[in-house]
């Protein structure tokens, strides 16, 4: 057999679906908006990895029947950004953030934008999560600003002794709800808040910047809002910066105690790429984003690193880890 017909009988036997799609429909064209394109792939990093798998099991295989344009993620230049993908007329947008997303509404009101953002109505995204109407879909990765309170009340419950905490965020986090609900919950745990805001474009100058400006002797725990695009392109830097202080954190994103923080508690991002590959898939196959619920994140998990514990010289209490969604030895 010719070489090139026992590959097309490979991806046929692979993916049935796709390749009926071939011989009746031209290729779609999605246009990823990420933070690290390298890391956006089968091969890369274990979600991305996830996300593309499920993307496959729905019938939609990059290099097959798909399309994926990879562009980065850039603070300073979100406009920019918008024009560029819209001008491009992709079949799809995946948006990161509620920034990105916000300006990808004011460029197009046509072409579909699947978003990951936090409260879609607070922000103005959408009137109603079962039907969005217009052209955005997406799912929540909140469940409202009481989760940022949450997580100083499981820093507070991991060091009980917690009585100066440092809050890292935008300045806009700082003064909005969320920040706002965790300076209600400092003042009912006894906790004196303090701020350390981020400037933009949030590099690595600004990064460090801020933290050099941190009195180590003034406090003892840090927390950080949950600006997936402020804080996920950094994440390496900023665990390596608070380590360096040797504070017990808590982080907004699973990956961060992967990486060597304390301590997380986030959504399950496996269930939001589940609902955000189902998302692309309908809309790939017809259907109208405005018809699609705006999902909002089931579980939350906390993740516990007792290697980083262990070198602060922390002992995390049973009951928390007996909680924990995954511990980290």
């Amino acid at each position: 057999m010719k070489r090139r017909a026992f590959i097309g009988l490979s991806i046929a036997a692979a993916f049935p679906l796709v390749a009926r799609a071939q011989q009746s429909a031209k290729k779609k064209r999605l246009a990823l908006i990420v933070y690290k394109p390298e890391e956006m792939r089968i091969g890369g990093h274990p979600l991305a990895t996830f996300f593309f798998e499920e993307l496959q099991r729905l019938g939609y295989v990059e290099g097959v029947n798909l399309i994926v344009d990879r562009v980065q993620y850039q603070s300073a230049r979100l406009e920019e950004i918008a024009r560029d993908v819209v001008a491009t007329n992709p079949d799809v947008i995946s948006s990161p953030g509620t920034p990105m997303t916000l300006r990808l509404k004011a460029a197009t009101r046509a072409i579909p934008i699947v978003a990951m953002t936090g409260d879609p109505i607070r922000f103005g995204l959408i009137s109603n999560l079962a039907r969005p109407g217009g052209n955005i879909t997406g799912v929540s990765v909140d469940a409202g600003v009481e989760v940022w309170a949450k997580r100083l009340a499981l820093l507070s419950s991991a060091v009980p002794k917690l009585r100066n905490v440092v809050f890292v965020s935008s300045e806009g986090a700082w003064t909005g709800p969320g920040g706002e609900a965790v300076r209600e919950a400092a003042q009912k745990l006894g906790i004196s808040l303090l701020k350390a805001p981020l400037s933009s474009p949030y590099g690595e100058a600004e990064y460090r910047a801020t933290f050099s400006s941190i009195q180590r002797d003034q406090i003892d725990g840090l927390i950080t809002s949950d600006e997936g695009q402020v804080l996920l392109p950094h994440r390496g830097l900023l665990v390596q910066l608070i380590k360096q202080l040797r504070l017990p954190a808590i982080y907004p994103y699973r990956e961060f105690a992967e990486g060597g923080g304390l301590m997380s508690y986030s959504s399950d991002l496996k269930y939001v790429l589940l609902r955000q590959a189902a998302q692309i898939a309908d809309i790939l196959r017809g259907a109208n984003p405005g018809d699609i619920p705006y999902s909002q994140a089931e579980r939350f998990e906390l993740v516990v690193n007792l290697k980083t514990a262990k070198e602060l010289g922390i002992e995390i209490p049973a009951e928390l880890t007996a909680g924990a969604a995954a511990i980290i030895e």
